[in-house]
């Protein structure tokens, strides 16, 4: 290959690179090498993989290799470079969890994404970065710094799967795997101009975990179009016995075709969730959203869903999270654990039996109303931040349209209310603002209705293109 095909094949789709593989026009290791030449190329300017691994991936292309040559059958994501988020556990491979504490840990298990990931074929390249623990949409920690923004790396990429958006934004990796509890999947997918999506809960199985029966947190995939997530989702939602939720859906049908007719579609549009502040950059950006759901054919109009006690359920689940997972090494190690994070611990701590039982009610309360919500739409589309990318040394925008943010994480509203419905939902590309940013929606979807989340979100990938809109490689 010439160096320019070299840079178009990493732009490629994975369903296309997956072909150029079968097809015997590229081999495994060739296309590694070409994502190996890019990460020389862009990942000293943006610090979105963190530990790289060639060995391992020169085993796995050949082996992918050696399997083809032999007419062995291969996997569904036979060949294509992966990125791990670093908050999964690699075999082999530095997973520091960002946190000083994990440094130099090197596991000796491969979590279940992972398994799965490679089992399928997929090239493991390296780990991208995240935030220390995955807390907060902005990608940075004590470990390796900070991960920035492919359109203006003065700015943030979000988080926490902000490694991985950066990778497949900048043609370093073909797909990556991410986690979503408050946005982490979206956030990143919205500020990188790719796709991110946050499964059903129960969709992806996760192992290992201390908390089984927490709803709040899932893996999911990321990539650059839908089509690449979907086919990422055959792979990761395949049932298995580590989850309590997975036991007997079946995930094949990701695998397939997502066309499907939009006449008569009914879509629900919500600027601002009922009221919550929205950046103008941002709303302008997304301003012709409706229109383009319309010419597919959907049915559209302006409808807020009720959200009431999302944010209360959230935040309560999320420190009782954070207690129950880091509560041990805050309390062996407090000094190398952030301040943010000391919080969330000390507020789950702080929690009541009756504080716990509150939230679940308005789980309850809120599954209840989305349910009413979603007989009378079959999607609600909305923004998927509020804000567009900001400065990079910023722990978090401190105002949004003149509003001001407490927390760390008061700005995701956008999202974590999203993730507190247990819906699946999907970031795709949308828009830019007049500086140049990217914006993504945030399209939502009846319970269990992966599949046609993702349908929706092909149609308007295809109908706008905006996800073809590639950054400039840095300076």
């Amino acid at each position: 290959m010439s160096a320019r095909g070299d840079h178009d094949v990493c732009f490629a789709s994975a369903r296309e690179q997956l072909a150029l593989l079968r097809e015997r026009r590229l081999s495994a290791r060739e296309l590694l090498e070409a994502h190996l030449a890019r990460i020389e190329a862009v990942n000293p300017a943006l610090n979105a993989i963190v530990t790289l691994a060639p060995e391992r991936a020169f085993e796995l292309a050949d082996r992918a290799d050696r399997a083809l040559a032999a007419g062995a059958p291969v996997g569904p994501l036979h060949g294509l470079p992966v990125v791990h988020k670093d908050l999964t556990e690699t075999r082999g491979i530095r997973t520091t969890y960002g946190s000083p504490v994990f440094a130099d840990f090197v596991p000796r298990f491969d979590s279940l994404v992972v398994e799965r990931l490679v089992g399928a074929g997929a090239v493991t390249l390296g780990k991208s970065n995240v935030p220390e623990w995955g807390s907060g949409s902005q990608t940075r920690n004590p470990v390796f710094g900070a991960t920035r923004n492919p359109y203006d790396p003065a700015l943030t990429c979000g988080g926490s799967t902000g490694g991985g958006a950066v990778a497949l934004a900048t043609g370093m990796a073909a797909i990556a795997d991410g986690s979503d509890m408050g946005g982490s999947l979206r956030n990143p997918a919205s500020f990188c101009n790719v796709v991110g999506l946050r499964p059903s809960v129960g969709r992806v199985p996760s192992w290992p975990t201390r908390t089984a029966f927490f709803t709040l947190i899932t893996a999911g995939p990321m990539a650059r179009t839908v089509g690449d997530a979907a086919l990422m989702l055959s792979v990761l939602g395949a049932p298995h016995p580590a989850s309590p939720f997975a036991a007997a859906q079946d995930a094949a049908a990701f695998a397939g075709p997502l066309e499907r007719d939009w006449a008569g579609v009914r879509v629900a549009w919500s600027e601002t969730l009922g009221g919550l502040p929205v950046e103008p950059a941002v709303l302008e950006a997304t301003a012709g959203v409706p229109a383009a759901l319309g010419r597919l054919g959907c049915a559209v109009r302006a409808a807020d869903p009720d959200l009431r006690g999302a944010e209360e359920a959230f935040v309560t689940l999320r420190v009782w999270y954070y207690a129950a997972v880091l509560g041990d090494l805050v309390a062996a190690v407090p000094e190398q654990v952030s301040a943010v994070n000391r919080e969330e611990v000390e507020r789950g701590r702080a929690l009541t039996g009756e504080d716990v039982g509150r939230a679940h009610l308005r789980l309850t309360e809120l599954w209840e109303r989305m349910r009413a919500f979603f007989a009378a739409h079959e999607f609600l589309v909305t923004v998927t931040s509020q804000v567009p990318p900001f400065d990079v040394e910023e722990p978090h925008p401190r105002t949004i349209a003149g509003v001001a943010m407490e927390t760390y994480r008061d700005w995701m509203r956008s999202c974590t209310w999203i993730s507190a419905t247990g819906l699946p939902a999907i970031s795709v590309p949308a828009g830019f603002t007049p500086a140049g940013l990217p914006v993504g929606i945030q399209i939502v979807g009846r319970a269990g209705d992966d599949l046609g989340v993702l349908a929706l979100a092909q149609a308007f990938e295809r109908a706008t293109l905006t996800g073809t809109r590639r950054p400039p490689d840095p300076a």
